[in-house]
């Protein structure tokens, strides 16, 4: 019998195991299992959807003051495993130890505590002369969650749904669940009511997609790839629920003429190279002036000749291993695909970096000269990859950036405040970044085009959480 931690589900209030098989949760730093999840399938999400629709009924005449306190319970449930998080983090996705307590861990704090500023002020009803608007929850949200921002996702789904007074059944990723276990340990400390909050473990066409369709469910809220995205937006359509998607990015990162060149270019490619560039906003498209490309090249060259690949838990470790083996396989066959289409192999390349001979590990790689025609110009590469292409003018520049399916994210480098502003108006895309600011749960976040639809955190990912409804008096 296996001695590994064995994740089960949190249905109504309870941990009830599934009938259906076990997954080993590898460690991609090790490439060894470090727990075992139980797999459901239809009958446990038909358990959890059947618990949160009788909790709806109650949870949702809850008032603003009784949510607060609910939220700042979790908040402070959340606060006293923050450690635990993190490492679990650590082991089921292979991030740094620091950079998973402090960012990974600690986004989902800053969630919370966004979500509980903004329910303070939310406006739930109006009058305007004879109509009374009122602003209602949805019903029973169904959220699903990926792997690379495991408590970003969770987060920033089920503080807004409790918020607006839904009831949840979230699908977490499989491949990183020990988080989302600690996660809904957080949820019955802080004293969630019983339906409220459910976890059902499992895999895409045994949950996510019973979700998807489940005619009791009244939203989605997907996060992951396109291809999944429209899988899960046609299973929902035949009972007309709503679904929010946050999906895919090839964000570009615009470097304007008057920019200081070697500070947007360090700043370009660490933020590309965070968390193994396993961030769907990742601006992994650096242009250029072209009479700059030998200047910017030579600068990224030099920024990651400084970053420290390697195991997670050593305190000199920058970037980790990517999370899994099927993104490791992906990686290393587009790593291939752009030197053999002919992009000039600024750093890196394909293989592990020296010295790791077991683990997940990728070697942070550089293209130059990329055309927009390139597969590693156009491909959602998800690690940690960058591409350099080069521009004539602004407008050149503005349509490379545009060039694209997605519209997730998009940054824009300039000395000049005015300049930089009037390109971000001209970009397609949901969020963009000017000179490289902190990160903040108050700015909405979502996708135009193949990126998704909806906009999640703060006030904007409460919206997606509220009916509207009229009452017209005579």
């Amino acid at each position: 019998m296996s001695s590994l931690p064995l994740l089960s589900c949190y249905i109504d209030g309870q941990w009830r195991l599934p009938g259906g098989g076990l997954l080993d949760v590898i460690n991609p730093a090790t490439e060894t299992p470090c727990a075992q999840v139980a797999l459901a399938g239809p009958a446990e999400v038909d358990l959890a959807v059947a618990a949160a629709r009788r909790a709806f009924d109650t949870f949702c005449q809850t008032s603003r003051g009784q949510r607060l306190d609910l939220l700042s319970s979790i908040l402070a449930a959340y606060g006293a495993r923050m450690a635990d998080i993190g490492d679990a983090v650590s082991r089921e996705m292979g991030a740094p130890q620091g950079f998973a307590r402090q960012v990974q861990a600690g986004i989902g704090a800053a969630h919370l505590a966004q979500m509980i500023e903004t329910l303070k002020t939310f406006v739930f009803e109006e009058e305007r002369g004879s109509l009374r608007l009122l602003r209602e929850p949805v019903g029973v949200a169904g959220l699903i969650t990926p792997w690379n921002w495991p408590l970003n996702q969770i987060v920033c789904k089920v503080a807004p749904a409790l918020a607006a007074g839904c009831t949840v059944v979230l699908k977490p990723s499989e491949l990183a669940p020990l988080s989302a276990n600690l996660f809904a340990e957080v949820m019955h400390a802080a004293g969630v009511p019983a339906g409220v909050f459910n976890l059902v473990h499992g895999d895409g066409p045994g949950v996510g997609q019973a979700i998807a369709r489940h005619p009791d469910i009244d939203l989605v809220s997907f996060t992951g790839s396109t291809r999944a995205g429209v899988q899960v937006a046609k299973l929902a359509a035949d009972t007309v629920k709503r679904v929010t998607q946050e999906l895919g990015g090839k964000s570009a990162n615009i470097i304007l003429p008057d920019a200081d060149l070697p500070t947007a270019v360090e700043q370009g490619v660490r933020r590309c190279f965070s968390n193994s560039g396993q961030s769907c906003n990742a601006p992994t498209r650096l242009l250029v002036p072209e009479d700059r490309y030998e200047e910017a090249a030579a600068l990224a060259r030099a920024v990651t000749e400084t970053i420290v690949v390697g195991d997670p838990l050593d305190a000199a470790t920058t970037l980790g291993p990517l999370a899994n083996a099927t993104q490791f396989a992906k990686v290393q066959r587009l790593i291939e695909v752009g030197v053999n289409e002919g992009a000039e192999l600024v750093a890196g390349g394909s293989g592990r970096p020296a010295g790791l001979d077991r683990g997940y590990y990728v070697r942070p790689t550089i293209f130059g000269r990329v055309t927009p025609s390139m597969t590693v110009a156009r491909e959602e590469i998800f690690g940690p990859v960058l591409s350099i292409l080069t521009y004539r003018s602004e407008e050149e520049a503005i349509a490379l950036a545009n060039d694209t399916v997605y519209g997730l994210a998009a940054y824009v480098q300039s000395r000049d405040a005015g300049r930089a502003q009037a390109v971000a108006r001209r970009l397609r895309a949901g969020t963009v970044y000017v000179n490289d600011p902190a990160w903040s749960p108050a700015v909405p976040f979502g996708g135009y085009k193949q990126s998704g639809n909806g906009r999640e955190y703060a006030e904007f990912g409460l919206a997606e959480f509220i009916e509207v409804k009229g009452v017209v008096a005579g």
